[in-house]
């Protein structure tokens, strides 16, 4: 069976360099121009809009109810206008403002001392000091003092602010209930394109009167906010300055 041919280490590297320019073609095309915008009609939120789902049959009215004002309509009056199936819409409400402080100290400090002397041992000592050289004696044998000591002190200090309202679909609704919701929002401003994403599940009891829901009550909540355009591109490191991060030992 014939040995398999060794990789060339100058052939590795040209493909490297041919896939980072490749990679590198999709932001010379966006040279002068402005980021393109996702289609909505891409997004599950629509797909979730236009299709079936669970419950989204509305319940046909009584024969006897035509001029009454206690219909199950979606234009009554009195009827339930909050989202509960999928394809209906909500308000999300973000505001966070959060705020961590942490400090720590630590201090420590230890110092011993020994001493071994043999003064006196039935004329011993007296003894071995006669051969012993000029100085030196069995009264102070031995004699070792050490001390060490440690401080560290530590102050994290952070603060999230963000303050937005999105309009979220609802894309799915599980069998117990729970309504899985997803929003998406864009906004361009010259060359810079804004997203803003959440994503979550949602109790239907939860949604208020205005039908609008906070953060803080999505479970598994997912939000993002970020950015794409020149902006964002500056802010990035080259991309042979990330392989040389994750490369290099030093």
């Amino acid at each position: 069976m014939p040995d398999a041919t060794p990789l060339r280490p100058d052939l590795l590297i040209g493909a490297a360099l041919i896939a980072l320019s490749l990679s590198a073609c999709g932001r010379v095309s966006q040279i002068g121009q402005a980021p393109d915008m996702t289609e909505p009609e891409s997004s599950v939120e629509f797909q979730a809009m236009t299709s079936q789902g669970y419950g989204s049959q509305e319940l046909p009215d009584r024969p006897d109810s035509a001029a009454s004002l206690w219909t199950s309509a979606q234009n009554s009056l009195v009827a339930d206008r909050r989202a509960s199936t999928r394809g209906d819409i909500l308000t999300v409400v973000i505001e966070i403002d959060d705020r961590a402080e942490i400090q720590n100290s630590s201090g420590r400090s230890r110092s011993s001392a020994d001493k071994v002397s043999i003064p006196s041992m039935m004329g011993l000592p007296q003894r071995i000091d006669e051969v012993l050289p000029e100085g030196a004696s069995m009264d102070e044998l031995a004699e070792a003092k050490a001390s060490s000591s440690f401080k560290g002190s530590g102050n994290i200090s952070r603060r999230d602010k963000l303050t937005l309202r999105v309009a979220a679909t609802v894309i799915d609704r599980l069998p117990n209930g729970v309504l899985r919701i997803q929003g998406t929002q864009e906004v361009r401003v010259n060359y810079e394109v804004r997203e803003l994403t959440v994503s979550g599940f949602v109790r239907p009891s939860d949604i208020g009167r205005r039908n609008e829901i906070s953060y803080d009550r999505i479970a598994g909540a997912r939000i993002s906010y970020g950015g794409r355009g020149q902006i964002s591109d500056v802010q990035q490191p080259r991309y042979g300055q990330q392989i040389a991060d994750i490369v290099l030992p030093y």
